[in-house]
């Protein structure tokens, strides 16, 4: 071995240059509108194309960017891409802070599934005893029987109240609670099967660029309960979308292959009748 070889070995482990090479479901994807004016529907389609992203989970603020996404590959069908589409709780900013509480969002979401297209609910943020009132419960209700999945950024107290409205009703968490212990994730996910942990922003999966022993373990027993997702909610996350997709594909590589396929499509493709 040349010194040059040594010292690039030496500074960067072999087992570090590996990546997972398989199909991404990227399962926390935003269309909004003030994305929609710097990246074309063809500029983020391309995007996916080259980070090997098969499916999207879409919505947006309003959800005319979602709409777009479903008309585009219906129009220009991309082979082996799919478009999940998700109703968007959200009309405009103004609705963040208001809309668990505000009959107008229900019927909202209740109209725009007449389209037929959707296959869920969501991201939508709610904490604590907000998930308690009637317009969540209605919601909750609505997806159930219709069997669109909730897509929620909650704490934990929300996360039961949800459940609570109906144990039918299959949930996705955006970013795993953040920063909810392990132990705490794995009871949750014993208690609520419909559960299933998207892992945005969960920045402690990993530590010096790789998974850490905890995480690691974790994944491997419980592969069947998580989600990939790039969470493009501001258009840095569209600018820095590589870096975030090569960062799970990573990590991913350090799993066992059943593992890693797991959740990087098969979980999502399973959760939405995908091939």
């Amino acid at each position: 071995m040349n010194r040059l070889l040594a010292l690039f070995v030496a500074v960067v482990p072999l087992g570090a240059l590996a990546v997972y090479e398989g199909p991404l479901f990227d399962a926390h994807l935003h269309y909004n509108d003030d994305a929609v004016g710097h990246y074309s529907v063809g500029a983020v389609m391309e995007l996916f194309s080259k980070n090997g992203v098969k499916a999207i989970i879409a919505n947006s603020r309003p959800n005319d960017g979602t709409r777009a996404l479903v008309e585009a590959n219906r129009k220009a069908p991309r082979p082996g891409f799919a478009v999940v589409p998700f109703i968007r709780v959200y009309r405009d900013r103004a609705d963040y802070g208001t809309w668990h509480a505000n009959p107008d969002i229900a019927q909202m979401i209740e109209d725009e599934a007449k389209r037929g297209y959707y296959r869920g609910v969501g991201e939508f943020h709610i904490f604590g005893r907000e998930a308690a009132s009637e317009v969540v419960k209605r919601i909750v209700n609505f997806a159930a029987s219709r069997d669109l999945v909730l897509h929620a950024h909650c704490d934990e107290a929300a996360l039961e109240l949800l459940f609570a409205h109906n144990p039918q009703a299959r949930i996705i968490w955006a970013h795993t609670g953040f920063n909810t212990p392990l132990a705490r994730v794995e009871e949750l996910f014993a208690k609520y099967p419909r559960l299933w942990g998207e892992l945005s922003y969960r920045w402690d999966v990993t530590e010096g660029g790789r998974l850490t022993p905890e995480w690691k373990a974790f994944f491997t027993k419980h592969a069947a309960r998580f989600l990939v997702g790039s969470d493009t909610w501001v258009n840095q996350r569209w600018q820095s979308y590589p870096e975030t997709m090569g960062t799970y594909r990573r990590w991913l590589a350090e799993l066992p292959p059943e593992a890693a396929e797991r959740i990087a499509w098969k979980n999502g493709a399973a959760l939405f009748g995908l091939p």
